[in-house]
């Protein structure tokens, strides 16, 4: 007999975007920082490697998901068997990145490195494990209210995550050179390993705790042909896929910035990494309230709506940091919290966004494709992750950013620019996307449920 679902499942489900964020956080937050100021690559370049390799994800995210809706149902499901199978890989692969021992190496055999690890990692075997992870939340139950438990504790997994890279990392990794805040490419190096093998525990946690439910058939057994082009095709015919598309990348341009700049902001702007691994503790409480409040405001106002509120507050939070520009760390680090809060709103039901609309391409097209449909998103999520990291590095390389001008006055005001202008714009996209755009809003998304459920209560 199958477990019921329970809190089993939420803390499984919670350690698996764990394990997924121990290697994605540390890529986001940390990558441009650790290429411009110890391997001496130009923030420009480094970004672009990450964007090329976001085009190579719309091949291995599509492909990936294809193999997951195609895959058979074991016994442990068509999803988990995927955790055991690629999570030493992506643990190995991230680590290969942050090798500070080759940084006396010609310039083209740096960025040779960079890309070809960047590439095994973010679009070989990141892919070949999130993709089923994320899909998994569908087949875990398939009541809504359900589904928004393990979409606020995948994301409090991510944070909880974000919060030992963001708080551990500042305090660990860098040393105090003539007044300046420097990183230790050496010690940097050591703690990527330390994350690689937390990644792995974590994954192996997820598939002990967590149960597959929701088991359909795979195309195969079904008789079904409906190849990738069809599947495309379907894509490009749904609003609602498409929306939520483009709001990932707009959402991830935003929040990846502000990540990544606070890299910059904090050593170079306020020259405190003290503040900076406060700020992720900080960041931490507003993501408990976050958690706190987000579900039950969600079954009031809808998820779609609770969104577009949640990221008009961060957008006019950094609108009015550009204005303020607090000269006191700690005044910066409060202003952060409230944005952090309205971010974490729309962060707590982001994932369950997605299962709605899996259950609204099962409506409209027919047929169930929680991996292929996952895998569009996440691709997304890659494209606006590429963006983030192509922004950052072309506007560091703009203001002039270097190793030897990065405590210039001009510059660090330009980074400061950019650390609230770039997210500011974003939010405020988000908001309007998810406002007028995406169309399953409640009374559609709460139609579409009991349709499903109607639909297999009749077989």
């Amino acid at each position: 007999m199958t477990k019921p679902f329970g809190m089993r499942d939420k803390i499984g489900y919670l350690f698996g975007d764990f394990g997924n964020d121990f290697t994605f956080v540390l890529s986001s937050s940390f990558l441009m920082k650790f290429y411009t100021d110890v391997m001496g690559v130009d923030g420009f370049v480094v970004g672009i490697v990450m964007m090329v390799a976001r085009f190579v994800d719309a091949f291995t995210d599509v492909t990936m998901g294809r193999i997951c809706d195609r895959s058979k149902v074991l016994p442990a499901g068509k999803f988990k068997p995927w955790l055991l199978r690629m999570s030493g890989p992506v643990a190995i692969a991230s680590f290969l990145i942050y090798q500070s021992g080759l940084k006396g190496l010609p310039m083209a055999f740096k960025i040779g490195w960079l890309f070809v690890t960047y590439i095994l990692w973010g679009s070989v075997f990141y892919t070949s494990i999130n993709i089923p992870y994320g899909s998994m939340a569908s087949a875990i139950s398939a009541e809504p209210g359900d589904r928004q438990s393990l979409s606020t504790y995948r994301t409090m997994g991510g944070t909880l995550a974000g919060l030992l890279i963001g708080a551990g990392v500042p305090m660990l990794a860098y040393d105090e050179v003539n007044g300046n805040m420097v990183l230790n490419g050496s010690r940097f190096t050591m703690i990527a390993g330390v994350f690689s093998v937390l990644a792995v525990v974590c994954y192996l946690i997820c598939y002990a705790l967590v149960t597959e439910r929701v088991r359909t058939e795979s195309y195969e057994t079904k008789g079904a042909k409906n190849g990738v082009f069809q599947m495309l095709a379907n894509a490009v015919k749904n609003k609602a896929l498409i929306s939520i598309i483009v709001a990932s990348i707009v959402m991830l341009l935003a929040q990846l910035t502000m990540q990544s700049m606070a890299n910059y902001v904090y050593p170079n702007f306020y020259r405190s990494t003290a503040a900076q691994s406060a700020s992720s503790i900080v960041m931490l409480i507003s993501m408990l309230i976050a958690a706190v409040l987000a579900r039950p405001v969600a079954e009031r106002i809808g998820k779609a709506e609770l969104s577009s509120i949640a990221n008009l507050l961060a957008a006019g939070i950094c609108v009015l940091l550009f204005f303020v520009r607090p000269q006191n760390v700690w005044v910066y680090v409060l202003f952060m919290a409230l944005c952090w809060l309205g971010l974490g709103m729309f962060s707590m039901v982001s994932w369950a966004l997605i299962t709605d609309v899996i259950d609204y391409s099962e409506i409209k097209n027919g047929v169930r494709e929680d991996g292929s449909v996952y895998a569009l998103y996440s691709f997304a999520r890659k494209m606006g992750q590429a963006a983030a990291a192509g922004v950052s590095g072309f506007l560091l390389t703009l203001i002039g950013y270097t190793q030897e001008t990065a405590f210039d006055t001009q510059v660090i005001n330009g980074i400061y620019n950019i650390s609230t202008l770039v997210p500011a714009i974003g939010f405020g996209l988000l908001a309007a996307i998810l406002w007028f755009w995406y169309p399953l809003h409640k009374k559609q998304v709460d139609e579409n449920v009991a349709l499903l459920r109607k639909k297999r209560e009749n077989g």
